[in-house]
């Protein structure tokens, strides 16, 4: 009996209640121990100063009132505006003061004769100051006016007023035929004029018809004489025939600069020119020639010329025009047109 009293209460006991099972599992997962309490209440205590410790220990910002500022601001912009003086320019220009014209009294239209009329008087028959000084100035030019069409054709005359003043005007309505300007001049001695000849010409006329002539042997008086050629040009034709050693043939004259974008003036030279058949031209020796010489001549130019002459300190002399062609930069083309002014 006593084993089974002793059973029934160790089996009593090991018998929990559903509460009792929630609260182990609560206390076994979240449950903290005493050390841990207290330090979760010391880091709150600590958490708690640092969020407090801005307003303990920073002194209270006063409250900014803008009222003194905004004050002291409009006492300076008023010292400013008081003390700034408006800039004065003195002008540039000095300004032209014009006298007040008086006002032309207007008269009655009646015949009148253009000739002996004012400005003033025009004016007085409707006309603008500036127009009435014009008519003024263009009959003092003209000598006095011989027909109304004169005074219809001055620059800004309106033609109203030339159809209101017309009928009154005592002068002719046309100029009369050129026949019969010199019996009208004669009529009226104030208007006549006295008609001289031109003066003669410092420059001579051409001829119209010129016979050829040399191209190696003419001057620049002889070229003149071509219609077209002038002093300048005759004289570059002589400049270039001298510094090439004469012309070979007419096609030539169309390398000189200022004849190159002239083809009718090329023709014209070529027309009243000619090169003579037995014609020599003066060689250049190209072994013994100085650079001087060499560099002037219009087929070689200042290039070629110095590569002649370093050429030839190096090699032995040239004996044929052939020979020119051992230098890289002498084309065919060039040597071509040396040809014949070369000698050996």
């Amino acid at each position: 009996m006593r084993q089974l009293v002793q059973y029934l209460v160790k089996h009593k006991s090991n018998k929990s209640s559903p509460a009792t099972g929630w609260q182990r599992w609560t206390r076994r997962y979240f449950g903290f121990s005493r050390r841990e309490t207290s330090g979760m209440a010391v880091l709150l205590v600590l958490l708690l100063l640092l969020l407090a410790a801005p307003k303990l220990l920073l002194p209270a910002l006063p409250a900014y009132n803008p009222t003194p500022d905004q004050q002291r601001l409009d006492q300076l912009a008023a010292e400013l505006t008081t003390r700034r003086q408006p800039r004065v320019f003195a002008p540039r220009y000095a300004r032209r003061t014009y006298p007040r014209r008086a006002v032309v009294a207007q008269v009655p239209l009646a015949p009148f004769d253009p000739n002996a009329l004012t400005a003033t008087d025009w004016e007085a028959r409707g006309l603008a100051h500036f127009l009435a000084q014009r008519i003024v100035r263009f009959r003092d030019v003209i000598g006095g006016f011989k027909a109304k069409e004169q005074i219809r054709r001055t620059y800004g005359f309106p033609d109203s007023v030339y159809a209101r003043l017309a009928p009154y005007m005592q002068l002719p309505d046309q100029l009369p035929p050129r026949a019969s300007r010199a019996a009208y001049a004669a009529g009226k001695g104030e208007f006549s004029r006295s008609y001289e000849p031109k003066a003669p010409s410092k420059y001579a006329r051409k001829p119209t018809h010129l016979a050829p002539f040399d191209l190696n042997l003419a001057d620049t008086t002889q070229l003149m004489q071509i219609r077209g050629i002038g002093r300048g040009l005759s004289r570059r034709v002589v400049e270039y025939r001298l510094q090439l050693g004469g012309f070979l043939r007419e096609d030539q004259l169309a390398e000189i600069y200022t004849l190159r974008d002239a083809p009718d003036l090329v023709d014209s030279l070529r027309k009243y020119t000619f090169v003579a058949p037995a014609f020599a031209p003066a060689p250049i020796d190209v072994n013994t020639a100085p650079f001087e010489v060499l560099q002037a001549h219009p087929y070689m130019g200042k290039r070629l010329a110095r590569v002649v002459v370093a050429f030839r300190q190096q090699h032995p002399p040239f004996r044929q025009a052939d020979d020119l062609r051992q230098i890289r930069i002498m084309d065919a083309e060039t040597l071509e047109k040396l040809r014949p002014y070369l000698r050996f």
